[in-house]
C-alpha cells in the first residue's frame, strides 16, 4: 500500500466523520480510529486537525479540477467548453464525493484560512470563464448557479426535485452553448 493512498484511506475517514456526525466530531483520535489507523500513524502524515483538513481541502480541489478538465477534453466546440465542463462536474458528478464536500464547512470552523486551495482554483477558474469565448458575464452566472445548486444540496436547504434539477442542469448547459 502506497503512501498517497494510506493518505487517501484517512482524507476518506475524515469526510465520513464530517458528513455522517457534523464537524464537531472532527477529531484526531475519531478519524484514526474511522482509518483503522494509530494515532501516531495518523499524526505521521497530518500532524494536526489543521493539517489534515488543509489536506483534505487540497485533495477536494485537486480532484474538482481533474473532473472539470477530464470533462473539457471530451467537448468538441471549444467556445463555451471550460464552462460547460464546470456545470456537468457540479451538477453531474459533485454527488461522487458529496462526503468530501462536507470539508469546506470543517474548514470554514477550523480556521478560514485552510479554504485558501479552494479559492486559489477559483481564481484559477476565473481566468478560464474569462477566456472561454463565450460572454464572460454570461458563464459567470451560469456559475454561479451551478455553485448555487450545489451548495444548497451541501446545506441540504434546497431540496429540489431530481426532475427539476435536470431542468435547470439542461437550461444552463444551453445557455453555455457559443450561439446562444
Amino acid at each position: 500500500m502506497g503512501r498517497n493512498s494510506r493518505k487517501l484511506d484517512i482524507l476518506d475517514a475524515a469526510s465520513k466523520i464530517v458528513n455522517d456526525r457534523g464537524i464537531f466530531n472532527l477529531t484526531l483520535d475519531a478519524v484514526a480510529a474511522e482509518a483503522g489507523f494509530s494515532k501516531g500513524g495518523l499524526l505521521y502524515h497530518y500532524p494536526s486537525k489543521e493539517a489534515l483538513v488543509k489536506g483534505m481541502v487540497e485533495h477536494l480541489s485537486e480532484n474538482y479540477q481533474q473532473k472539470v478538465t477530464a470533462d473539457m477534453e471530451k467537448d468538441p466546440e471549444d467556445k463555451g467548453k471550460w464552462i460547460r465542463a464546470y456545470v456537468n462536474v457540479t451538477f453531474n458528478r459533485a454527488n461522487e464525493n458529496k462526503s468530501r464536500n462536507a470539508v469546506l464547512l470543517a474548514a470554514k470552523a477550523v480556521d478560514a484560512e485552510l479554504l485558501d486551495p479552494i479559492r486559489d482554483v477559483y481564481e484559477d477558474w476565473r481566468e478560464q470563464l474569462e477566456n472561454d469565448g463565450i460572454d464572460p458575464m454570461k458563464a459567470t452566472l451560469i456559475q454561479l448557479a451551478a455553485d448555487g445548486i450545489w451548495l444548497s444540496e451541501l446545506f441540504d436547504i434546497n431540496r429540489m426535485e431530481e426532475e427539476k434539477k435536470e431542468e435547470v442542469f439542461q437550461s444552463l448547459m444551453e445557455w453555455a452553448k457559443s450561439n446562444n
